[in-house]
């Protein structure tokens, strides 16, 4: 409920602070002492865009500041989903800045208005003459019915399994053009795949090859400079090997002479091993090396054959052409098995869609069962509200399709008058009857939910002393188990408050402003006797009023 609201700098309003209680909270004013702005005020608490011209200093902030006591709201789920601490006493801030800007916190937790919003609809229920338009909302009249036929637990499993299912269905109708789209490209795709098959890529293969193709290519050359180097090595006349072991020979007889001589025989020997191991493995490279056309014309037609596939998938190796490999079998894969995900996607479909036919029947069977009983309260309290001949025929019709909460359409009928046609509510209920319907539902609500605070805005505007009588009375029981606030201009109303707030104008240094204040027990009488005859009360007023009060 709303505890405590705080206001600075909005419109006539300069500061203003005020403790709210439980219960029937009357609000009177004179037409024009500022009882709308109280409501501007509240509005943006809950999450209406603000506006400059609302500020009534615009070098200064705006501050709107409302707090809640939520504990029994069973809001912890709404705070994690918002992301916001959840306190059970929850601050709701707006600021208007000078610069036109607004910003919204929730327990000092800067927020969005949608975020504002959300909450706010939970808290607090300003309702006018105009806000009797929701009465002729199809979403209103179910929420109102699914009250009473205590489905909430229903349409939560009802809205989680519809989500699954829309889901899903997403899920099957991108699997079925996939699938057509697959198939346009899968011979082609088995061919590219077939191809590269049959390439037998193996990793780093190419280098290998264009190697052995260099050496089948150019054999005859090889062979003739491996002997020209066999020559130099080991003639007798020329080979370097000779040369060489003959110096060998000469410097070891000088090796014992000084450690100059014997580091240079060393380094010939070391020369000499050397050239041995080279001559050895130009002997095993001449004995290797043969001449075998077929093997050469076999690595040229793999070359080939790499090279036209590289260009073909514009691949820079035979690496990238395994990864192209891959991917063609992981595409082939899914589309040859896209038949058998999408039979099972299909079943799942009618799995869940099984599930939400039977929930929707729960629903409606609730809903038939809950209608009658709505009907007789509805009527027998506007019976009470001087509305005798009002007569309701609600009618739940069987969907097709599955809706937001269930598979019902709705025809919710009125008539007003004895014999009447019955017609949808807009058309057959005045502003004046409308309100009076809202007055009775939200009663008959208050027996089967937690409803927010409510806020009546001169709902009572057009209603005799009698029926306003009986309106507060309702207003009263209301006020039993949630918090009710009512702005009238009916002293009928007025005396059934628990507590009594007024609203007037003051001129402070030639500057008008709007004040609120609690009246106590004389000031309610005296509030009360104007309201019943005017400034200039006569005695017969004030004795009307304290019987009102009593």
């Amino acid at each position: 409920m709303l505890t405590t609201l705080s206001i600075k700098n909005y419109a006539l309003i300069d500061s203003l602070q005020v403790d709210f209680g439980s219960g029937l909270t009357i609000i009177t004013g004179e037409t024009g002492a500022g009882k709308s702005i109280l409501l501007g005020g509240l509005s943006l608490i809950l999450g209406k865009r603000a506006d400059l011209s609302s500020v009534k200093d615009p070098s200064e902030k705006c501050i709107i500041e409302a707090t809640f006591d939520i504990a029994k709201y069973n809001l912890k789920s709404l705070f994690k989903e918002e992301d916001l601490d959840y306190e059970p006493q929850t601050i709701i801030r707006r600021e208007i800045l000078p610069s036109g800007k607004s910003r919204a916190f929730i327990n000092d937790t800067p927020v969005n208005l949608d975020s504002l919003h959300a909450l706010g609809e939970r808290l607090l229920d300003i309702h006018s003459q105009h806000q009797t338009l929701q009465l002729t909302n199809d979403d209103f009249q179910f929420q109102v019915i699914d009250a009473l036929a205590e489905n909430g637990g229903l349409l939560q499993d009802y809205t989680l399994q519809l989500s699954k299912f829309k889901s899903l269905k997403s899920e099957f109708k991108k699997l079925q053009n996939q699938k057509i789209e697959a198939a346009k490209e899968l011979d082609y795709n088995l061919f590219l795949l077939k191809e590269l098959e049959e390439a037998n890529l193996v990793a780093g293969e190419m280098e290998l090859l264009e190697e052995e193709y260099e050496t089948l290519n150019n054999i005859e050359e090889i062979s003739e400079r491996l002997a020209a180097s066999h020559e130099l090595l080991s003639s007798q006349e020329i080979g370097v090997m000779v040369h060489l072991t003959e110096a060998k020979n000469q410097l070891s007889k000088l090796a014992g002479f000084s450690t100059i001589y014997n580091a240079v025989f060393e380094r010939v020997t070391s020369s000499l091993i050397e050239l041995d191991d080279i001559f050895a493995v130009i002997e095993e490279l001449q004995e290797s090396l043969e001449a075998d056309p077929a093997r050469l014309n076999a690595v040229n037609l793999k070359l080939q054959v790499l090279h036209n596939l590289m260009q073909k998938h514009t691949a820079t190796d035979v690496t990238e052409l395994i990864q192209i490999r891959e991917s063609l079998k992981e595409k082939v894969s899914i589309t040859e098995n896209l038949d058998s995900v999408i039979a099972d996607k299909e079943s799942e479909l009618s799995s869940l869609e099984h599930k939400l036919n039977e929930i929707a029947l729960k629903l409606s069977k609730n809903r038939i069962k809950a209608i009658p009983g709505l009907i007789k309260q509805l009527e027998d309290i506007l019976a009470i509200l001087g509305m005798p001949n009002a007569r309701f025929n609600v009618e739940l019709i069987p969907s097709d399709t599955f809706l937001s909460n269930g598979k019902d359409d709705l025809k919710f009928l009125f008539s007003a008058n004895k014999g009447g046609q019955f017609n949808e509510l807009k058309k057959a209920a005045s502003g004046g009857e409308l309100s009076r319907i809202m007055l009775a539902i939200k009663s008959i609500l208050t027996n089967y939910t937690q409803l927010p605070t409510i806020m009546f805005d001169e709902i009572d505007t057009g209603v005799s002393g009698e029926i306003s009588n009986k309106m507060a009375s309702i207003m009263q029981q209301m006020s039993k188990t949630m918090q009710v606030f009512t702005i009238t201009h009916l002293p009928q109303i007025a005396a059934k408050g628990d507590t009594h707030f007024k609203v007037y104008k003051e001129d402070v240094d030639e500057i008008t402003l709007t004040q609120l204040k609690r009246l106590n027990q004389d000031e309610r009488i005296v509030e009360i006797a104007q309201m019943l005859g005017g400034i200039n009360m006569s005695d017969s007023a004030i004795e009307h009023a304290k019987q009102l009060l009593n």
